[in-house]
């Protein structure tokens, strides 16, 4: 057996990097169990929690860059430990200290995000390209709300037309708004996951003083990764708005007969529910909602919904990166919502799309199954 040397110095940097809540653990092994990595693999947090205690922290195991801070485990755990809080304070201690172990593509995204503003690799002179033959402009202040489209849909091909779509429902439903073009930062929440506080605080601070100087109350987001950072993180360094989802505001505007579908949507539909809309926030009736009103659309949830929902994978800074073929939540999702008869996979958050995506692709079901936002199935009733 090999006997590991305690690093003592690591229980404080823990709980001074925010992971305190170790001290809670009883080790009855609950999160481990409703882990969704241990539907592919063997994945332990309630190890890790104990490692965090007695700063027996092994800052070369793949395990600290696992947790896609899906929230199931917090969700379910009987003693309210913040797991994902204690897992993020060890990935600091990591980028501190053995910045090298992090995942290259991890340090690459973050290289990206410091230099552009968004972790793509794209210039952040292009990121309002996606607005190229529309009329939405930048916000004028005012009564005007923000929509913010999040750097997935900005600078991924695939995604640009979810960020459309969401443009033209609004305007259509009457909303006043506009985007801050190349003002814009990402959020910053999945590098903040990932253990990059630094690089979060200046994100945030860009961001906020952007939304100040143009006067904004509103912010409609795209992304419930953006929504979650504007909404709960935001507040605590000044930034206060009014933050609301993209579903949220359709389902507003569908109930107020703002928005009148005159196209019948024939197609069978299983809707998955984002982690960071769900379980994090709480929002599951909004978008089933506004599904549920579409003319023509036969809509199911997935064999496991709501606030027992399987994560797709992409949270938690896990969307930037690799995950091995037979590990990826986002197939076993795909695979169940084909069983299930489906025509669209539905959601509500560009890191499930963008996963779903590829998971479709690569099990080659692209003329089977398609993968579409909820703005987009709405459009198509318009």
């Amino acid at each position: 057996m090999e006997i590991v040397e305690p690093l003592e110095e690591a229980i404080d940097m823990i709980r001074e990097a925010g992971g305190d809540a170790f001290k809670l653990c009883f080790q009855c092994g609950l999160c481990t169990s409703s882990c969704p990595w241990n539907t592919v693999r063997t994945f332990m947090p309630h190890r890790m929690i104990c490692e965090s205690r007695y700063g027996l922290v092994d800052l070369e195991d793949e395990w600290w860059w696992m947790c896609t801070t899906c929230n199931q485990c917090v969700s379910r755990c009987p003693r309210g430990v913040a797991i994902t809080d204690v897992l993020g304070s060890v990935r600091k201690i990591l980028l501190d200290f053995e910045y090298r172990m992090a995942p290259a593509s991890l340090r690459s995204a973050m290289g990206s995000l410091t230099g552009e503003g968004n972790p793509w690799g794209g210039k952040r002179r292009n990121r309002s390209d996606w607005t190229k033959d529309t009329d939405i402009r930048e916000i004028k202040g005012g009564n005007e709300a923000l929509y913010f489209s999040c750097c997935t849909p900005a600078y991924d091909t695939r995604l640009g037309n979810v960020a459309r779509a969401t443009g033209r429902i609004l305007k259509k439903g009457g909303i006043r708004f506009g985007i801050l073009g190349n003002l814009e930062s990402c959020c910053g929440e999945s590098v903040k996951k990932a253990g990059n506080g630094e690089v979060f605080a200046s994100l945030a601070k860009s961001n906020i003083d952007a939304f100040q100087k143009a006067k904004v109350k509103e912010i409609i987001a795209t992304s419930p990764h953006c929504y979650t950072t504007f909404k709960n993180d935001y507040p605590e360094m000044g930034g206060i708005f009014e933050v609301n989802h993209v579903t949220q505001v359709l389902d507003r505007l569908i109930s107020r007969g703002k928005i009148e579908f005159t196209q019948e949507v024939n197609k069978k539909v299983v809707y998955h529910d984002p982690c960071y809309l769900g379980r994090h926030n709480g929002v599951y009736d909004e978008p089933r909602n506004v599904l549920q009103s579409i003319p023509g659309l036969e809509l199911a949830d997935e064999l496991n919904a709501r606030e027992n929902s399987l994560c797709c994978g992409g949270g938690g800074g896990r969307i930037w990166m690799e995950t091995l073929k037979g590990e990826r939540f986002s197939d076993i999702l795909v695979a169940q919502a084909v069983q299930q008869g489906a025509e669209v996979l539905a959601t509500a958050c560009p890191y499930c799309i963008l996963n779903f995506k590829d998971s479709v692709a690569t099990a080659e079901l692209d003329g089977e199954l398609k993968i579409m936002d909820v703005s987009e199935l709405v459009e198509m009733a318009l």
